[in-house]
């Protein structure tokens, strides 16, 4: 046997062998709701709280009972776009979801679908025209328009040395009509985070 192929048997077996020396994983389910915050930077837990304390100040402001008085009906939010201005990747797609969730489960206003989510909606309509049965086809001109749009921005600050690290988090949501343009709800949340 060559040198080269020596080598290469001595390698294969050595490949073969190094993943029963690795440590093994071992992977714990836990509760939804427990916090966990492991690296410092944002998270589910983040993403919950704020939008619950969020949606809580945003539906206890004036113009809920205002627009009641002067409409007799539930107000129609659309959750817009919500910006990741931070230094880190954040989905916002789940702090989203956490905003919907938040209003619905209020009872005090109904949420539209905007976005993708509306465009995917309204393919299917028009789809529906052609192939389902016209006792079954959703009807066009149908859609609930929304009074209110809700739009953001997440940002965070991160001061650090050798030993720890600050993030500073904000969120800042605000609420407006959609004829007028007013805005009738700002809100804002901080989260400071020590890691060591």
């Amino acid at each position: 046997m060559n040198k080269l192929s020596i080598f290469s048997a001595v390698f294969f077996i050595f490949a073969l062998a190094m993943p029963s020396c690795s440590p093994s994983k071992k992977v714990t389910r836990i509760d939804e709701k427990q916090a966990v915050d492991l690296s410092g930077r944002w998270n589910d837990t983040d993403s919950r709280m704020v939008s619950e304390e969020m949606i809580r100040d945003g539906l206890s402001g004036d113009w809920i009972s205002d627009f009641v008085a002067a409409k007799g009906r539930k107000r129609t939010v659309l959750v817009g776009i919500i910006r990741n201005k931070s230094s880190e990747h954040i989905s916002t797609d789940i702090f989203i979801k956490d905003i919907e969730r938040e209003f619905i489960n209020s009872g005090k206003v109904k949420i539209v679908q905007g976005g993708e989510a509306r465009d995917q909606l309204r393919k299917e309509r028009l789809e529906q025209q052609d192939f389902a049965s016209t006792k079954s086809a959703a009807e066009w001109g149908m859609e609930l328009g929304a009074d209110y749009i809700l739009q953001g921005t997440v940002n965070s600050i991160t001061d650090a040395n050798s030993k720890q690290k600050l993030v500073f988090y904000q969120v800042d949501l605000e609420l407006t009509h959609m004829e007028s343009n007013e805005k009738v709800w700002l809100g804002s949340k901080k989260i400071k985070k020590v890691v060591k």
